[in-house]
């Protein structure tokens, strides 16, 4: 099969990805989980964007950490809430993205140019497209030609994750180790001569070495210059997310804030959800007996730098961008397994249900990677966030990644995370 992914710049980026939407009340890990099982078992990878999930498999090329290329274009064109738009890569294929009103709908590569213009041609011609981003030399009617290494940049942050639990990735060391063991026994001649005493320099004829270490310089000399070795800088050192988290009372605060700022009422629309992610908040609103126009012109003087994306004539969602919150570095000491068993003792305290596990997550500079420790808490309840935030001030390292208000049941709902020594 041929690999789901594309080099920017010498990175790698996932392609292919099957997205859904997520449910407001739904854990993005879990409708992973059980999205994978009904489609396809063997998609094992996923990650979050925009109220999306992707799903991957490392069988198509996909690894943990890996950035989705679909969601960098996107951010790229946020000003559009649909657009139809194909790339050219560096290797000659083709990279077709299409979004409506906000929701990923093809994520394709292609590598030949008469299946990607078939492809482009059927979906322009659906009606209402936001903008066009098509190759020149196709010639299509309103069509920008744009190059993928222009506005990729690495802005979306939306990287692919191992779906399954921590255990499963024990039971992958497992089989590892129980290999690597058949693989000592099997080659234990040859290791056993490898590890053999050899001769020292001092017993071998001095002229004899020297010209052996003299021909040694020549040939790297040669290689060096049939392969131009280009020095190449180092990377960058990994930065670890625990390093840099905003205290979780002031993200509490502003995410209460936030959701309050889009639910204020509106003649003739009704507020069904609301919501704040890591970079935006957002709230769907529901019309009952009022117009587009009356929305615009009412929603301006309440909620000023809030932008709308309309999902129909009656469905629209207002969203507003977060300010950024002072970084400090926070972990917690204590291991994974300590923390899930005292964030359930807390929350049997207050007698709330809470789903709570323990995961690994794989971070990269592209060189060096680093095995992190995450216990991820998911939970509904009837206190605002500042409240809810409170029942984690034992702990350290705490982020609260999303917080969700359902209109219908009057419930919040929250997914946190805690980093782990």
């Amino acid at each position: 099969m041929t690999h789901q992914y594309i080099i920017i710049d010498r990175k790698k980026y996932a392609v292919g990805l099957f997205w859904q939407p997520v449910a407001v009340d739904a854990t993005p890990r879990n409708y992973a989980r059980q999205l994978a099982s009904a489609v396809d078992k063997k998609l094992n990878l996923f990650t979050e964007y925009r109220a999306m999930i992707g799903l991957g498999a490392k069988r198509n090329g996909h690894r943990s950490g890996m950035p989705s290329a679909a969601a960098e274009v996107m951010e790229a064109f946020a000003e559009f809430s649909s657009f139809l738009a194909v790339f050219l890569t560096d290797d000659g294929s083709y990279y077709l993205v299409a979004v409506r009103n906000g929701i990923i709908l093809e994520d394709k590569i292609f590598r030949h140019e008469d299946q990607a213009r078939a492809q482009y041609v059927e979906l322009a011609a659906i009606p209402d497209w936001g903008a066009f981003f098509a190759p020149e030399a196709w010639a299509m009617p309103r069509a920008v030609q744009r190059r993928l290494d222009e506005i990729v940049t690495g802005r979306a942050r939306a990287v692919l994750r191992y779906i399954g639990r921590v255990r499963t990735n024990l039971l992958s060391l497992a089989i590892l180790t129980v290999f690597a063991l058949g693989l000592l026994y099997f080659f234990r001649g040859p290791i056993t001569q490898m590890l053999a005493p050899r001769p020292q320099v001092a017993t071998i004829n001095p002229e004899l070495a020297a010209e052996y270490k003299r021909r040694i310089e020549e040939k790297n000399k040669e290689l060096d210059a049939a392969f131009e070795i280009e020095k190449t800088a180092p990377p960058p050192p990994l930065v670890m997310p625990y390093d840099n988290l905003p205290d979780p009372i002031a993200r509490a605060e502003l995410c209460y804030q936030a959701i309050g700022f889009l639910m204020q009422p509106v003649p003739g629309w009704v507020q069904k959800s609301a919501e704040c992610g890591e970079t935006h908040a957002s709230a769907d609103v529901q019309r009952t007996f009022g117009t587009l126009g009356g929305f615009y012109e009412y929603a301006t003087d309440l909620m000023p730098g809030a932008f709308v994306v309309e999902k129909s004539e009656s469905d629209i969602v207002i969203r507003a961008k977060l300010p950024t919150l002072p970084a400090v570095a926070s972990v917690d000491e204590r291991d994974g397994d300590t923390i899930v068993r005292d964030v359930m003792t807390a929350f049997q305290g207050i007698d709330t249900p809470v789903d709570a596990e323990l995961v690994i997550d794989t971070i990269t500079n592209g060189v060096e990677t680093a095995n992190l420790q995450v216990v991820e808490v998911a939970a509904s309840s009837k206190l605002v966030p500042v409240q809810f935030m409170q029942i984690f001030e034992p702990f350290g390292g705490v982020y609260m990644t999303r917080c969700a208000w359902n209109a219908a049941t009057k419930t919040w709902n929250y997914e946190v995370i805690i980093y782990a020594k």
